[in-house]
């Protein structure tokens, strides 16, 4: 059976990553056809005609960008059965991968393809002003969705590090504001700087953000960054080894369901992409796709 590979350019020089795909590729003998996107809007029209000529199993090579744009190709219609998506890394953001240790290098993360091991795994599921949009790893509404635009534009030499950069430079003018959770029944209504949705583990450039979440659960990991901005200086460190959870400027919940509101001036940010504002609903999408490992 063939993989049907998405290759985003983008995320590296011209040609490059294509050239690399290929041969990888063939020289694990592994069938595959590969089609190069223009532009990231490119990609659902790419994973659509996949589909119409049958292709089950997904392939995308890039970063968590692409891999989620390349997802929310995959599940703009239903399927009778769940598809098959893999991932090739490339570039500075591909965070999901950590929590199934994958490799991070394209060549030795194709030689996964050649197994036929899968993960059945839940997927979020966004709804808010800029219409419905699936998740692979994490949605963020607030600060942390207001750095990626920093984030976005500092050097790619920096790698990961942009994340963190980013932050502390949108801190200073990031106030708290009062916001309103409902998930699964369970409430939360006061001021708060961040509400992270989380369905995998590692985000930000290998932050340890939800060291409790599991894809296989049914639920998505939701963690509130309540409390003052100068407590950010003693919860950050925390953040990147998993240990904040008993921080007092966290709370955390697991839901199926959950509504958030703020104001509309907070940015929402989904897998590393700006993609609205204000208020959100979501749900998880319960073993909606096989994740190749």
């Amino acid at each position: 059976m063939s993989w049907w590979v998405v290759v985003n350019p983008m995320a590296g020089a011209k040609g490059e990553i294509e050239q690399r795909t290929r041969a990888a590729l063939t020289k694990r003998r592994i069938d595959h056809e590969i089609r190069v996107s223009r532009s990231a809007d490119d990609i659902p029209n790419i994973v659509a005609e996949g589909r119409s000529l049958g292709a089950t199993r997904f392939v995308a090579v890039g970063g968590d960008g692409t891999t989620s744009m390349v997802l929310n190709g995959m599940l703009a219609e239903g399927w009778l059965t769940p598809p098959t998506l893999a991932v090739l890394p490339i570039g500075s953001g591909s965070d999901f991968i950590r929590t199934f240790a994958l490799p991070r290098h394209l060549e030795d993360a194709a030689d996964h393809l050649v197994t036929a091991d899968v993960y059945r795994c839940d997927v979020g599921v966004l709804e808010g002003n800029f219409g419905r949009r699936y998740f692979l790893n994490v949605a963020d509404v607030g600060i942390a969705a207001a750095s990626l635009r920093i984030a976005n534009v500092l050097p790619r030499f920096l790698g990961g590090l942009r994340y963190g950069i980013s932050f502390w430079l949108k801190l200073a003018f990031f106030p708290s504001a009062i916001i309103r959770m409902e998930a699964d029944g369970r409430s939360y209504e006061g001021p708060a700087i961040n509400v992270v949705v989380a369905n995998g583990q590692y985000f930000g450039g290998g932050m340890n953000v939800a060291p409790r979440a599991t894809v296989m659960d049914g639920k998505l990991d939701i963690q509130i960054f309540v409390g003052p901005r100068r407590h950010a200086f003693s919860v950050m460190p925390r953040v990147i080894r998993g240990s904040h959870l008993t921080h007092r400027s966290v709370r955390r919940f697991e839901a199926e369901t959950f509504e958030i509101e703020c104001i509309d001036g907070w940015p929402v940010e989904a897998d590393g992409e700006l993609i609205g504002s204000g208020s959100v609903i979501g749900r998880v999408a319960a073993g909606a796709i096989d994740f190749k490992i």
